[in-house]
C-alpha cells in the first residue's frame, strides 16, 4: 500500500516538472520572441538609418553609366576616329579576399588578353594589387578587354570580380591619320592633335544608376536612373581620306628612297583654307599603345621649323612687285655671279647668270637676283609683306603644339641679313606656314586661317598684296616647272604647275653644315584656276639632294592623283592635230 502511494507522488513530481519546463520553455521563447520584436520596432522606428545603411551597402549600388566618345570622320563622312564598346575588370578587395588561392585561375584568364599580358598581370601582381588595396572598395585589374576575354574572367564566377563597360578609341586608318588625329588616353580623354584640340566637342559625359545586386555582386536588376549619358558629339573634319592615303604613301616611299631622316607634305585648298591631307615621316600607329612616344607622335608638319631656302623667293619678289619696283620681264644683272655684302659674299649655286628677268631669277633660283631686289625696299616694308603671309605666326588652325616659326624683328636687320632672307636664310617656317603662304597666292592675294575642320563657307580672308601680283606671281612660277626651270620634275602631264624649288643647308654649329640638306618643293595646280597647295620637305636626304631631284617628283606625283580623284578639269591639253580631209571634185 505504502508502495503504492510512493509510486503516485513520484508520478505527480514528475508531471509538475515537466509543466514548469515547459512553462519556462515557452516564457524564454515569449521573451526571446519580445526582445526580438522589440528590436525590430526600436530599429524600424527609431534608429532607421542603420537598416537602411546596411541594406544600401549590401544589395543597391550606384553604378557609372559610360558614354561613348563622339567619331571623327573626313570631309567626305568616312570614319577616321570611333568608339568601340570594351570591358574592364575590376574587384572588390574585400569580397575577393577569401578566394585568394584562385588568383592563379584569374591571372591565367586575364594573360589570355594582350591588354592584360602586355601589362604584367599575373598571380603575384594580382596578389599585391589585392592585398594592398584591402580598404578599398573599387580597383581596376585590367582595362580594355574584348567583350568576349572578359565573359571568360567572369565565368570563373570569383566574387568582388566585376566588369565595367568602357569604350576604347580606334583608327580605321591607323597610322595615315595618325598625326593628325593623334590619340586617347585609358580613360578616353584626348592626348594629341584633333583629339586633344576638340576634347571638349568629342568627349562624353557619362552617367549614372542605381542597381540591385546579389550576394556575389552581381546586377540582378535596375532600380533607379540617376542621370543620362550624353554621347559626345561627331566632328567632321576638313581631311580628304583618298588624298590622305595617296600623300602618305608617296612621302613614305620617298623618304625610305633617299634614306632621309624624316619628311612632311601638307595640302591645302587655297579657296577655303582647309587642310585636304597631312602626312609625315615616321610616323606612328595610334593604336598599338607601344608606339606612343614623343619622338613618333610629333606633328612635324605644324611644330618643326625650317629654314625654306629658295621656296622663299616668291615671297620676296612678291614684296617687289607690290611695291612697284619691279615687273616680271625687268632685267637685274646678277653677273659677275656673286655680291659682296660687308664681310658677306652671296653667290650663285652654279654659275654666272648674267643679266636676266625677275622671272628668270626665279626660274634658275638666283640668289644674286633675289638679294639685289630684297636691298632695293626698305626692312619694315619687307618684314610687313613677309607678316602678312603668315610667316612669324600661327596659322590659326589651332593645332595642338604648332609654332610660329621665326622672323625677327626688322629693327634687328643688318643688309646681310635683308638680303640672306630674300632667298630663304634667317627665318624659319613649318610646313603648314609655308603652304598658308602659298595658298594666299593661290586665292589671288588673300591669307585665309588654316582649318582642320570642314567649312561650308569660305572666310573672307585678309589681303596680303593685289590680284595682279598675285596671278603675276604664279604666271612666273610656272617658269619654275618648265624645261629651262629647276622644277622641272613637278610637271603634272595636261595641267598647268606653278611652284618653286628649296634646298637649304641646315645650321650647325659655328654655321651652316655642308652635308645636311633641306629639300623643299611648293607648288600650286592648276595654275590657270587654282585648287590645290602642296608643300613637299624632306629633311636630310642622302645622296641627292636638290629640292628639284628629291621633293619636285613626290609634289607630281600626289598632285597627279589628287587632280585625278577630284575630277579636275585639265587646263593644257596639247592641241589635237588638225585634220584635212580630202575632198573628190570628180
Amino acid at each position: 500500500m505504502s508502495g503504492n502511494r510512493r509510486t503516485g507522488n513520484r508520478r505527480r513530481t514528475d508531471t509538475i516538472s515537466r509543466r514548469w519546463r515547459g512553462v519556462a520553455v515557452l516564457a524564454g521563447f515569449v521573451l526571446g520572441g519580445l526582445a526580438l520584436e522589440g528590436r525590430v520596432l526600436y530599429l524600424q522606428l527609431v534608429d532607421q538609418d542603420f537598416l537602411v545603411a546596411q541594406g544600401d551597402n549590401r544589395y543597391l549600388r550606384t553604378v557609372q553609366i559610360s558614354a561613348h566618345r563622339g567619331p571623327i570622320t573626313d570631309r567626305n563622312g568616312e570614319p577616321l576616329a570611333v568608339s568601340t564598346p570594351v570591358d574592364s575588370i575590376w574587384a572588390n578587395p574585400q569580397e575577393l579576399k577569401p578566394a585568394l588561392d584562385r588568383l592563379d585561375e584569374l591571372a591565367v584568364a586575364l594573360g589570355s588578353s594582350p591588354e592584360c599580358a602586355s601589362h604584367g598581370v599575373d598571380a603575384d601582381w594580382l596578389a599585391r594589387r589585392v592585398t594592398s588595396n584591402m580598404d578599398r572598395e573599387f580597383v581596376y585589374l585590367c582595362r580594355d578587354l574584348q567583350p568576349a576575354k572578359a565573359a571568360d574572367v567572369l565565368s570563373l564566377d570569383l566574387p568582388g570580380v566585376h566588369a565595367l563597360r568602357e569604350y576604347r578609341r580606334y583608327y580605321p586608318a591607323g597610322e595615315v591619320t595618325g598625326h593628325v588625329l593623334g590619340f586617347t588616353d585609358v580613360d578616353d580623354g584626348g592626348q594629341e592633335g584633333l583629339e586633344l584640340e576638340f576634347d571638349y566637342w568629342l568627349k562624353g559625359e557619362p552617367g549614372s544608376k542605381r542597381v540591385l545586386q546579389d550576394r556575389l555582386g552581381r546586377v540582378v536588376g535596375d532600380v533607379e536612373l540617376i542621370k543620362e549619358p550624353r554621347p559626345g558629339r561627331a566632328l567632321r573634319t576638313s581631311i580628304d581620306l583618298r588624298l590622305q592615303y595617296l600623300a602618305y604613301r608617296e612621302l613614305k616611299v620617298a623618304v625610305a628612297e633617299n634614306r632621309a631622316r624624316s619628311g612632311s607634305l601638307v595640302m591645302l585648298d587655297p579657296a577655303t583654307g582647309e587642310v585636304l591631307a597631312m602626312v609625315n615621316q615616321p610616323s606612328f600607329n595610334p593604336n598599338d599603345r607601344s608606339q606612343l612616344k614623343v619622338a613618333n607622335y610629333r606633328n612635324r608638319a605644324a611644330t618643326d621649323i625650317f629654314e625654306p631656302g629658295s621656296s622663299f623667293k616668291p615671297f620676296s619678289l612678291s614684296a617687289a612687285l607690290e611695291a612697284g619696283l619691279y615687273t616680271p620681264s625687268s632685267i637685274i644683272d646678277t653677273s659677275p655671279g656673286y655680291i659682296k655684302i660687308g664681310r658677306t659674299v652671296v653667290k650663285e649655286e652654279h654659275s654666272d647668270l648674267g643679266a636676266i628677268s625677275l622671272t628668270t631669277i626665279l626660274a634658275k633660283s638666283s640668289n644674286v637676283g633675289a638679294a639685289k631686289v630684297a636691298l632695293e625696299m626698305k626692312p619694315d616694308y619687307l618684314w610687313r609683306i613677309f607678316s602678312d603671309f603668315g610667316i612669324g605666326r600661327l596659322t590659326e588652325s589651332g593645332f595642338p603644339g604648332e609654332s610660329a616659326g621665326v622672323l625677327h624683328d626688322p629693327g634687328y636687320w643688318h643688309p646681310v641679313e635683308q638680303a640672306t632672307m630674300a632667298y630663304g636664310y634667317g627665318l624659319s617656317v613649318t610646313t603648314l606656314q609655308l603652304a598658308r603662304a602659298y595658298a594666299a597666292l593661290a586665292a589671288g592675294g588673300l591669307l585665309r586661317p588654316v582649318s582642320f575642320l570642314a567649312v561650308d563657307r569660305a572666310p573672307e580672308g585678309r589681303r596680303v598684296v593685289s590680284e595682279e601680283t598675285a596671278a603675276a606671281m604664279l604666271h612666273m612660277m610656272e617658269a619654275v616647272v618648265s624645261p629651262e626651270g629647276t622644277g622641272e620634275r613637278a610637271e603634272v602631264a595636261n595641267y598647268r604647275i606653278a611652284g618653286k624649288t628649296g634646298t637649304a643647308w641646315k645650321a650647325s654649329a659655328g654655321g651652316y653644315s655642308k652635308d645636311r640638306y633641306t629639300s623643299v618643293f611648293a607648288g600650286v595646280a592648276p595654275a590657270s584656276h587654282p585648287r590645290l597647295v602642296a608643300v613637299v620637305v624632306i629633311d636630310e636626304p642622302q645622296g641627292k639632294y636638290y629640292g628639284g631631284d628629291v621633293s619636285a617628283p613626290v609634289f607630281a606625283r600626289v598632285m597627279a592623283g589628287a587632280l585625278r580623284l577630284l575630277a579636275v578639269p585639265p587646263d593644257a591639253l596639247p592641241q589635237p592635230p588638225l585634220t584635212v580631209v580630202a575632198q573628190d571634185f570628180r
